[in-house]
């Protein structure tokens, strides 16, 4: 049945919801946030379509077009709006009181309406501004947008004409087209194209934007924005874009001509400073080229009255620091700036208590290279035709990690009684994974205590069904293997017999004609609750405990990874020797030297949470078995990397820390 509806003007005050409106139990649609640049188009343009509507009583209900009749009530009640009010008219088309098609005309007005083209709202967008004059300013305000939002989509109206042409063909995807907006010149982009669809080969995104990189370095990036000021100083030639952090630095050359100044710089600054030899940049910090290299470093010395009052003072501030650090309510802010105090601390008081030998100085120097968006410093390098003799101080053993020697790792008292606390969960973890052993271990500390003499044949558990409480100081930070893994076993427990309306007879009942093996995870986790804070058994204090660790916890790991919240509490020169000789990470550990503790921690998070793939087997292994001695039991033994090659393709150190 064909329908022709009548144009007539209606009153903003007159119109009222239609029930047959298909979104009218979706109020969702009508919120002013998502009609907000329905609202702003109508204030510049007006209304561009007419509103479907039908006679309600002495109203006019919207059948079609409920979203913009949303808008234009907004904007009534908006008092900045001018020319919005109740008795304004707005042009309706009017369906007649006898049509039987009302929801299906709704629908239809929903649905029917195709939205734009991604190309084309590219293209109409670029025209707007080039041929109506418009500003991005305006165009936000006529769609309620951001100007940001609009000059990213204009960036894309302006990508050359014959790559959007291949996009509209689907030559390419639109997502490969998107991607030549990261030069802002359409004769480059044009040649990329060229160059890369010669042998109809398949485009992709990735490979337009490694080949706009030879044509340029974008402000955005970490060299563009470190040499701008004097790249723009010298003349240097900037496709300008419309976003200003997608404008491209052209003249390649000087902008590697610029970096390697200001690293040349950075490098003779610090060997006028620490009195090395010569001083050298490069751009990338080549390892295997450096392999041949040697590197000293600085030997401990004997600081003078005044510094060693220095040293005292240092010392004392920084058991301050730590306490303070233990603090569970510090806010994130204040905690972070204690850290760096830290650093700062611990490194005023090196450079008082070490320093490079005359002999070391005369021969090792420093390279300055660029990583992940800042200078890095190599210092105390050797050059190959350099190098004396190994004489026990080293240049380039393995030890070499910038760990003094005397940096020996020692655990603090508060240290000490939290890594019990985490051992005793990891236990508990480790107890309810074997039930069956666990069951015998219980019942077998119950017949001694009351059937032989002497204090019981283990302290480590308690039988007398007390869930042990446990503290620790930053309980929320630390690895959640071992609770999640005791949860896992709490959910796997039949406890279909405690119920608490029933008496304990009837539950005791009940509890009998369970299978064995059910009592067996049960006696488990009850025994699992009471372990209590403990580091690894020796033998001659514990021998069961010792023996019955290795049956069901061979391995730590297993329930418990180090992570930040460890790392922490750990000096710098501690986690420098970790990596260094510990898991045979020497070049990480050389490389981190010059990071603040805090970079180091974020690398060694990173390295525990997932292992890089560069890492050597040896190496990779050392990783996945390591813990602080006293939380291992004697079933694993520790892995020794110290000899583990580095991997040809270096671990990113800069990029973890």
């Amino acid at each position: 049945m064909t329908h022709t509806f009548k144009t007539t003007t209606v009153a903003i005050g007159d119109l009222c919801p239609h029930p047959a409106n298909v979104r009218t139990n979706s109020p969702e649609t009508y919120a002013s946030e998502n009609i907000a640049h329905l609202k702003a188009s109508i204030a510049v343009l007006g209304l561009l379509q007419p509103l479907l509507v039908q006679k309600i009583g002495g109203k006019f209900g919207v059948l079609a077009g409920g979203r913009r009749h949303a808008a234009l009530l907004e904007l009534v009640a908006d008092k900045t709006a001018k020319g919005f009010t109740n008795r304004t008219k707005i042009d309706c088309r009017l369906v007649p009181d006898d049509c039987d098609v009302t929801t299906a005309l709704s629908l239809a007005e929903n649905i029917t309406q195709a939205p734009m083209n991604a190309i084309d709202e590219f293209e109409a967008f670029a025209r707007m501004m080039e041929v109506d004059g418009q500003t991005p300013e305006t165009i936000a305000k006529t769609f309620g947008t951001t100007v940001a939002a609009v000059k990213g989509r204009l960036r894309y109206g302006l990508i050359h004409p014959d790559i959007r042409a291949a996009a509209r063909a689907k030559s390419i995807t639109l997502d490969t087209m998107k991607a030549f907006a990261d030069h802002p010149s359409q004769e480059v982009q044009r040649e990329v194209f060229e160059a890369l669809t010669r042998e109809d080969n398949y485009v992709q995104a990735h490979t337009v934007r490694n080949a706009l990189k030879s044509r340029g370095v974008q402000v955005s990036d970490d060299i563009g924005a470190f040499v701008r000021k004097d790249y723009e100083a010298r003349g240097g030639a900037i496709a300008a874009d419309l976003l200003d952090e997608h404008s491209v630095l052209e003249d390649s050359a000087l902008v590697e001509t610029i970096l390697l100044e200001k690293l040349a710089a950075a490098a003779e600054e610090a060997r006028a400073e620490i009195g090395f030899a010569w001083a050298d940049a490069v751009i990338q910090y080549d390892y295997a080229a450096m392999a041949d290299y040697g590197r000293v470093y600085p030997g401990p010395v004997e600081p003078d009255e005044k510094g060693q009052k220095r040293v005292d003072e240092i010392a004392a501030e920084l058991e301050k620091l730590e306490h303070e650090m233990e603090n569970e309510e510090l806010e994130d802010e204040a905690y972070n700036e204690l850290y760096e105090r830290v650093d700062a601390l611990e490194a005023e008081a090196r450079d008082l208590q070490e320093a490079y030998s005359k002999e070391d100085l005369a021969r090792s120097g420093v390279i300055a290279s660029w990583s992940h968006g800042k200078i890095s410093l190599h210092v105390g390098m050797v050059r190959p035709e350099d190098m004396a003799e190994r004489s026990g101080k080293g240049t380039g053993a393995p030890s070499d990690n910038g760990a003094a020697d005397g940096d020996e790792i020692t655990y603090p008292a508060s240290l000490t009684e939290d890594l019990k606390t985490e051992r005793a969960m990891a236990l508990g973890a480790a107890l309810t994974m074997h039930p069956e052993a666990t069951f015998d271990l219980t019942l077998f500390k119950l017949v001694t205590d009351v059937l032989t003499s002497g204090l019981g044949v283990t302290q480590a558990i308690k039988v007398d069904a007390r869930q042990e409480y446990r503290t620790h100081a930053k309980m929320d930070e630390i690895d959640g293997t071992s609770l999640e893994q005791v949860a896992e076993a709490h959910d796997a427990l039949d406890l279909s017999w405690a119920d608490d309306a029933k008496s304990p007879a009837d539950q005791f009942a009940q509890f009998r004609v369970l299978d064995v093996g059910e009592k067996a995870k049960l006696v488990a986790y009850a025994t699992a609750a009471t372990t209590q804070s403990c580091l690894a058994r020796d033998w001659q204090r514990d021998s069961l405990m010792h023996e019955f660790e290795i049956e069901v916890m061979p391995d730590i790991r297993a329930h418990w990874t180090p992570n930040a919240a460890l790392f922490n509490r750990f000096k710098k020169a501690w986690l420098l020797k970790i990596l260094g000789e510990e898991l045979g990470l020497a070049q990480e550990a050389v490389t981190l030297a010059s990071s603040t503790k805090k970079q180091v921690v974020e690398f060694c998070d990173k390295l525990f949470a997932e292992p890089f793939a560069t890492l050597t087997d040896a190496q990779r292994a050392a990783v996945a078995a390591w813990c602080p001695p006293m939380m291992q039991t004697a079933g694993v033994e520790p892995v020794d990397a110290s000899e583990a090659e580095t991997p040809e393709d270096e671990t990113d150190v800069a990029e973890a820390a």
